[in-house]
């Protein structure tokens, strides 16, 4: 499945490093602190984008962690912004919600 925004179907121009994970392995970036806000907001896909500095909670971890800790993930077609729990849990952007204020 291609995606509709077709400046997601080319590779970030940042160098990758291969993960092995069970079923063979992904495609990391290795993205320079000065360019995770500009690369976020890329591909953040629901408004507003958050700031580095926000914390988010990681559904399916149940743990929170700082946006600054995401990671990018290059897939058959297109790019994935992840959590930094995936390798443990899989969340993806779509699984990042505000924490609770208890």
């Amino acid at each position: 499945m291609k995606s509709i925004n077709k400046s997601l179907d080319v590779p970030l121009p940042f160098p990758t490093r291969s993960i092995i994970v069970p079923g063979g392995y992904v495609d990391e970036y290795i993205i320079p602190a000065d360019k995770r806000q500009e690369v976020l907001k890329k591909l953040y896909p629901f408004v507003p984008v958050p700031s580095l500095d926000d914390t988010l909670l990681d559904i399916h971890e149940e743990k929170t962690f700082k946006v600054r800790d995401f990671r990018v993930l290059r897939g058959v077609d297109m790019d994935w912004l992840v959590s930094p729990y995936y390798y443990n849990s899989g969340g993806t952007v779509i699984d990042w919600v505000e924490p609770d204020e208890d």
